[in-house]
Formats: C-alpha cells, sequence, structure tokens
C-alpha cells in the first residue's frame, strides 16, 4: 500500500494513491491557549535635532582661502588655496648677480652666443673666472664656446674648399650668415631667460666645461 511518502512521478497511479493516504488522516488543530499578542517596542530616535548653521559658519566652510584656524576649527589642519605658478614668472629672465663677476644672469648667459668672435672671448673668460657651483651659468658658457668652435672648423673647412669649387665658397657665405642669425636668436632666448640647448655640440659642450676650470688661475 502506498503511503503519503511515496513521491514516484513515473507511477501513473501517484494522484490517486496521495489523495488516498491523505483521506485516512484527519487534520489535527493545535490548541489556543489565550496567550495576548506581544508587540514590539517601538525604536528610540537616534538623530538629534537639525541645527541651521548660522552664515558665518557657511561662509569659513564654503571658502577655499580661508585660514587653517578659522572659525569653526574642528581640530582638522585645512591647508591654504593652491595658487598656481604664473607661466609668465617662469620665463622671466633671472636677475640674481652672478658669484665673482657681478652682473645678472641673464646677461651673463646671453654673452656666450654674441657672433663675431666676441662671444667666443667671452665664453673662455667665463669658464676661467666663474665658480663650478654656477652650473647654470658655466653650461651656457661651455655650449657657447663649443657653437663657436663648431662655426669656425666648418668655415675654415668651406674656406679651403671655396680655393678649389666655386660652390664651396656660396655654400660658405651661406653658412656664416645662418650660424650668424642662429646665434643672435640664441642670445635673445637666454637674455629672456628661455632654456637654449644645442643637442649636436653636447660632447664638445661637456668637455669644455669639464677641462676649462676656474682653479687654472688659482
Amino acid at each position: 500500500m502506498a503511503t503519503k511518502y511515496d513521491t514516484n512521478p513515473l507511477d501513473p497511479e501517484f494522484p490517486e494513491k496521495a489523495k488516498a493516504a491523505a483521506a485516512e488522516q484527519e487534520t489535527q488543530t493545535l490548541p489556543y491557549r489565550g496567550g495576548p499578542t506581544q508587540h514590539f517596542p517601538d525604536p528610540l530616535p537616534t538623530e538629534g535635532q537639525t541645527r541651521r548653521f548660522a552664515e558665518p559658519d557657511v561662509q569659513a566652510y564654503s571658502s577655499p582661502y580661508a585660514a587653517p584656524y578659522a572659525s569653526p576649527y574642528n581640530g582638522q589642519y585645512v591647508p591654504a588655496g593652491y595658487q598656481p605658478a604664473n607661466f609668465a614668472d617662469m620665463n622671466r629672465s633671472s636677475s640674481r648677480k652672478v658669484t665673482k663677476i657681478g652682473l645678472p644672469e641673464n646677461i651673463v648667459t646671453a654673452l656666450p652666443y654674441i657672433p663675431w668672435y666676441f662671444g667666443m672671448v667671452a665664453s673662455i673668460l667665463m669658464l676661467l673666472f666663474i665658480p663650478r657651483s654656477e652650473t647654470k651659468v658655466r653650461f651656457h658658457a661651455a655650449q657657447g664656446l663649443a657653437a663657436h668652435a663648431a662655426i669656425l672648423i666648418i668655415s675654415s673647412i668651406l674656406g679651403v674648399l671655396s680655393n678649389v669649387t666655386q660652390m664651396a665658397s656660396f655654400g660658405n657665405g651661406i653658412f656664416n650668415l645662418v650660424t650668424m642669425i642662429m646665434l643672435i636668436i640664441f642670445t635673445i632666448k637666454a637674455w629672456r631667460g628661455k632654456p637654449v640647448h644645442i643637442e649636436a655640440i653636447d660632447d664638445l659642450t661637456n668637455w669644455f666645461e669639464e677641462k676649462i676650470s676656474p682653479k687654472q688661475i688659482q
């Protein structure tokens, strides 16, 4: 005989057997004890009363440039507002006096690039007198000297070739004109405090800066 727990779905007589098994048992009703229904207590209020900030307090919190300890102060350090640097100030030529020369830095860094060999003489004197602590000034002096030396070598080679062909003489004139304009541009940029870097002569620049030491005049 099938029982109420016989749940084989493959048995085609399963529904009838389940009904017959359920009819044999009576539904039991639990006795009512008559106890009162208990209600859960209401939750206690946890939020305080909303306080309206005064206008000075709102301005103190909202102002990005408020002082670190402006009222109201809650114990936290509030940094001052960030002031971005002005790009015009960054490109402004320096007027700082260079050690052992007394001239402004922008003038001293521009002297090595003056054409017509004036810059070459100024570069040599600067490397001999300016201490190594003035790295920026010595770099421009060595780079200006390297530029003048490279121009002098190339111009000399073209001058020798000009005796053989007219094309070399024409090329020498164009080369001297272009290099003169280039040196004038470098002079103006250095005087205005803008960076001047001639990558093609880096090795010669480093060699001059290393070999020509201010200790030689002591």
